[in-house]
Order: structure tokens, then C-alpha cells, then sequence
């Protein structure tokens, strides 16, 4: 699967020498400096506001990037390049100086705001699958919390779906054939398991979890419905694709 969508989307080649390619990294880092320059620049203010000790501040990311890895770059696939995020937590009850292996992710973002500022989910919230990220990081490490993810956009012909545990990870492409990785063991993810026949119950096991969680042939199909529908609300694909790629943030008018 990476080969096939590194050549789909091209950017290694596009990059053509390693001197080129050293250059991206190099950005992708000063990026990534710069983040954590401002990060700071808001810890300092809330420092010098006294309102440092009773704020609770949580650092993450939508996704990770390929960094070249496997001919990929961006994000667009399911290895952990991509799927990793940083997740850090300051604040009140939060353990100091801590590093909490229990897999979590962005649905534990929305109750650990409601709990640190004291809000009860209302009813139609009650059952989200989110944990409090204080409440994780003051229990035993669970070696069973699944982290789910999935992708639909840029260089998908079909969705993609990931589920991992505390050792295996599996990804499920829709009308694609599966891929397992031993995490324990193979943590670069460059072994792909789930044709050998001594892991076909971890494979079979972990497709029956994904199905509890989500159907994937019909999630996949809702989502290619929902962008034929906004494909022709731009006036169709030729339309779409002379629209190109806006900014996320607008250039200020002034």
C-alpha cells in the first residue's frame, strides 16, 4: 500500500535528490521549532498572569508526518509516521514529569476539558468512547485501550482504517488486502504480518474489533457520497480540481 500511493502522489520523486530531500526535513524541524517557540511564549504569559497552577494546557497535533519514510511524505497514510501525535498535559492532578504508555488520542481531548473545568457531558454525550487524559494519567497503564483512526481524503481511493493495542497494529483497506504489524517486536512498522499464517487469529481478532467500533464498507461509502455531493456543489470534478489548494488561514486583507 505505501508503494502504491507514494507513486500515486509523487512527492519523493518530485524531491529528486537527497540534498532536496534533507532541505524538507530541515524545514519540517524549523517548523516544529517554531511550534514549540509559541507554545512556550503562551506558557509564559499564563505564568506571568498567575494563572499558571489552575490551567489546564494540552499539546497535540491533528496528525504526524511520513517524513520520507517508505517514499511518503505529508501524512495520507496509516503508519505511526502519520497516525503519532505529541500529547502532552500540564495542569491541575496532572503527575509530573510522566510518560503514560495507555494508548489515547483526540476523543479524550473533549472530557478532559469538560472535567477541567467541571462540566458534566450532557445525555446525548454520555457514551462517547473519549477517557479524561488526567484520569489516564493518574491510572495503572492499560494494555488493552484500542487507538482508532481512520482516512478518507487526498490519495484514497477507498478509506483506510486503523486499530492498535498495546502490540498489534492493523490497518483495513476497503476492497484492499489487510496489513499487521508487531509493534512490540517491529515498532518501524516494516514487516507486515497479516498474511503469515501464525498471525491469523491476531488478524482475524483485530478486524472483529474494528467492526464493533465501525463499519467499514459503509462508513466508506457515506464518505465517498459525501464528496461526490460537494464535488458538485463547486460544479463538478473539472471545476473542482481548477479550484486547487487554499490556504488554511486567509491572507489578511489589510
Amino acid at each position: 500500500m505505501a508503494e502504491r500511493h507514494a507513486r500515486f502522489s509523487g512527492h519523493d520523486e518530485q524531491l529528486g535528490t537527497d540534498e532536496r530531500r534533507q532541505l524538507a526535513l530541515a524545514s519540517y524541524y524549523a517548523l516544529t521549532s517554531f511550534m514549540d517557540h509559541q507554545i512556550g511564549n503562551i506558557l509564559n504569559a499564563l505564568a506571568d498572569s498567575g494563572m499558571a497552577d489552575n490551567t489546564t494546557v494540552i499539546y497535540s497535533s491533528d496528525h504526524g508526518d511520513n517524513m520520507g519514510e517508505r517514499g511518503l511524505w505529508n501524512k495520507c497514510m496509516l503508519y505511526r509516521d502519520s497516525t503519532s501525535i505529541p500529547m502532552i498535559l500540564k495542569g491541575p492532578d496532572v503527575p509530573v514529569g510522566q510518560t503514560v504508555q495507555t494508548n489515547v488520542s483526540l476523543v479524550d481531548i473533549f472530557p478532559t476539558i469538560l472535567q477541567s473545568v467541571g462540566v458534566a457531558p450532557t445525555e446525548p454525550d454520555s457514551d462517547l468512547p473519549g477517557l479524561s487524559l488526567v484520569d489516564s494519567a493518574n491510572k495503572p497503564y492499560d494494555p488493552a485501550r484500542l487507538a482508532f483512526s481512520e482516512y478518507h481524503a487526498v490519495g484514497s481511493e477507498s478509506a483506510g482504517y486503523m486499530l492498535a493495542d498495546s502490540r498489534y497494529k492493523y490497518h483495513h483497506y476497503v476492497g484492499y488486502e489487510p496489513e499487521l504489524f508487531d509493534l512490540e517486536n517491529d515498532p518501524l512498522e516494516t514487516h507486515d504480518l497479516a498474511h503469515n499464517s501464525k498471525y491469523a487469529d491476531v488478524v482475524e481478532s483485530m478486524q472483529k474489533r474494528l467492526f464493533s467500533v465501525i463499519d467499514p464498507i459503509e462508513v466508506d461509502a457515506q464518505a465517498k457520497s459525501d464528496q461526490h455531493e460537494l464535488i458538485q456543489k463547486f460544479g463538478g470534478r473539472d471545476a473542482a480540481l481548477g479550484i486547487g489548494t487554499p490556504g488554511a488561514t486567509p491572507v489578511p486583507s489589510s
